[in-house]
C-alpha cells in the first residue's frame, strides 16, 4: 500500500469515527440517592457507580447510611431488578433530576408536624360504609388492570392504564359535583398519575390523601412488549383504593377535609410519580392531616394480617392505624416491620415532611415471590382477593376518621 493511500484510508477511519459519535446520542445521565444497603448489592452489578456524597439519615427509630450516586438513566430497570433479586424487595432508591436535588435530597430535616387529635368519632359513618364493600370489584379491578402488557411508565400500554382508570373513576364519581377526576402528566415520560379528589365541606384547604402506584415493570429485558402483568405489584393497592372510593362513594358520604385519591406513575424507576405531586403539595403550602400509601395488599405470606412499616414513616400516624385496626378489623393480627430507604411512594411524602404510613401485606423476609415477573397474576396470589378487601376497609375508615 503506499503511502498516500494509507493516509487516504486512515483519514476516512477518522471521519467515519467522527461521524459515528457525532451521531450516537450522549447517554442520559441520573441521579439518585439509594440506602447503603442496597447500594453495596448493586455495586456487585454495577462496580463502575459511585457516590459523590453520603450521609447519616435519622429515621423514627435508627439511622442509616443514604447515597448521592450519577448513572447512566439506562441503568435504573438494572438496579431496581438487583435490589429485587437481592433483597427481596422493591424499590430501594429515588430518582433526581440534578445533582443539585440528590445531594439536597441527602438533607433530611425532621419536619415540625401540627398537634392533631386521633380517634375513633364516625363508628355510625364507618361502620356501614365497611359492611358495603365486597371482593368482588377488587378482582374486577385487577383483572382489568393486569390485563394490559405492562403499566411500565415509558410505555403505550402504561399510559392506556392510566386512561382506562380516568374512566373507572369518572364512572364511579358521575352524579357528584364534588367529586374531581384528572390525570396528573409528568416531565419525561408518557404515563400520568391519576386523581380522584372529593372536596371537603368546610375544610376543603385541608388533604387526606391515599396513594397506589399504577405502573408495572419485570427485572429483566423490559421492553414496550415485555409482559408484567403486576396483579399484586401494585394492581391490588390501587384495587383496594379504589374499593374504599366506591364504598365512600355509594354511601353519600361528604367529608369535612377534602379527600386526595392518587396512583401514581413510575413509582418502580425511582418513585418519580409521587416525588412530583408531594413537591407540588410543599410547594403550594398545602395542608395535609396525612397520607396512607397501598402497594401490594393481595398476597398473604405471613402470620399477621397487615404489617405496619416503622421506617420512614410517622409514628403518631402508625399508632393510629393500629387503632383504626383495633376498632374496625379487630379480627385481624397487626405486625410492623421495615423496608429501608425509598423502598414505595410513602417516602416522597415523608421527604417532604408530611406523617405519612404504610400498611403492607406480608413481613419483607415472606412478600409475594412472583413480583417483578410475568407470574404475578391474580391466581398466584391464590385466585382471591379476601386480603385485599382488608386493606380497602383500613383505607375507608382511615379516610372518614381523618376527614372529618
Amino acid at each position: 500500500m503506499t503511502s498516500g493511500l494509507l493516509k487516504l484510508c486512515l483519514f476516512s477511519i477518522l471521519c467515519l469515527s467522527l461521524a459515528a459519535s457525532a451521531g450516537s446520542p450522549p447517554r442520559k445521565r441520573a441521579w439518585i440517592t439509594i440506602g447503603d444497603a442496597a447500594f453495596r448489592q448493586i455495586k456487585t452489578v454495577a462496580p463502575e457507580l459511585t457516590s459523590i456524597e453520603s450521609r447519616q439519615v435519622r429515621v423514627e427509630d435508627g439511622s442509616e447510611k443514604v447515597h448521592a450516586v450519577v448513572l447512566d438513566e439506562g441503568k435504573l430497570v438494572t438496579i431496581a431488578a438487583a435490589i429485587h433479586q437481592r433483597m427481596g424487595q422493591c424499590g430501594g432508591f429515588m430518582y433526581h433530576a440534578s445533582e443539585s436535588e440528590a445531594r439536597a435530597a441527602l438533607d433530611r430535616r425532621r419536619f415540625v408536624l401540627p398537634a392533631r387529635l386521633y380517634g375513633i368519632h364516625r363508628r355510625d359513618v364507618v361502620e356501614p360504609i365497611l359492611a358495603n364493600m365486597q371482593e368482588k370489584p377488587i378482582e374486577s379491578t385487577i383483572l382489568a388492570l393486569s390485563a394490559f402488557t405492562n403499566r411500565y411508565y415509558a410505555s403505550k400500554s402504561g399510559v392506556e392504564a392510566s386512561n382506562w382508570l380516568l374512566s373507572a373513576w369518572r364512572e364511579l364519581a358521575a352524579g357528584r359535583e364534588d367529586i374531581s377526576v384528572a390525570l396528573v402528566a409528568h416531565k419525561g415520560y408518557p404515563q400520568s398519575s391519576v386523581t380522584l379528589t372529593i372536596t371537603g365541606t368546610d375544610l376543603a384547604d385541608e388533604y387526606v390523601v391515599v396513594g397506589a402506584h399504577l405502573d408495572s415493570i419485570i427485572s429483566f429485558g423490559m421492553s414496550e412488549t415485555a409482559r408484567a402483568p403486576g396483579a399484586d405489584d401494585d394492581a391490588s393497592g390501587v384495587a383496594s383504593m379504589t374499593e374504599a372510593i366506591r364504598a365512600l362513594i355509594d354511601s353519600g358520604y361528604r367529608p369535612r377535609r377534602s379527600i386526595h385519591v392518587i396512583a401514581y406513575a413510575a413509582e418502580e424507576v425511582g418513585l418519580r410519580g409521587s416525588q412530583d405531586i408531594a413537591k407540588q403539595f410543599k410547594q403550594a403550602n398545602r395542608k395535609v392531616a396525612g397520607v396512607l400509601q397501598l402497594d401490594m395488599t393481595n398476597y398473604k405470606g405471613a402470620p399477621n394480617d397487615i404489617y405496619l412499616l416503622t421506617d420512614y414513616t410517622n409514628a403518631a400516624q402508625n399508632a393510629f392505624i393500629a387503632e383504626l385496626v383495633g376498632a374496625y378489623l379487630p379480627e385481624l393480627k397487626l405486625g410492623y416491620d421495615k423496608c429501608g430507604y425509598g423502598c414505595s411512594d410513602h417516602a416522597s411524602w415523608d421527604a417532604q415532611g408530611y406523617p405519612v404510613s404504610m400498611p403492607f401485606e406480608s413481613s419483607f423476609a415472606r412478600d409475594n415471590p412472583t413480583i417483578h415477573t410475568s407470574r404475578d397474576t391474580l391466581a398466584n396470589s391464590g385466585g382471591q382477593t379476601a386480603h385485599a378487601l382488608k386493606f380497602a376497609r383500613l383505607a375507608a375508615a382511615y379516610m372518614v376518621e381523618l376527614s372529618f
